[in-house]
């Protein structure tokens, strides 16, 4: 089973933005948007979410 933190922590700030409109977009599953939520408050860019929202 991969570590998804860890993957996470591998993507650029600018794809992991992006990663969660597409996610949020295709409505993929709640636990996997939650995974990329939590890295972007670990981030601090909740504001790049809010802002383009």
């Amino acid at each position: 089973m991969p570590n998804w933190h860890s993957i996470m922590r591998k993507l650029s700030d600018e794809l992991l933005i992006e990663s969660y409109f597409k996610a949020t977009e295709l409505r993929l599953s709640p636990d996997f948007i939650f995974l990329i939520e939590s890295e972007i408050k670990r981030r601090s860019l909740v504001h790049r979410i809010k802002a383009t929202s």
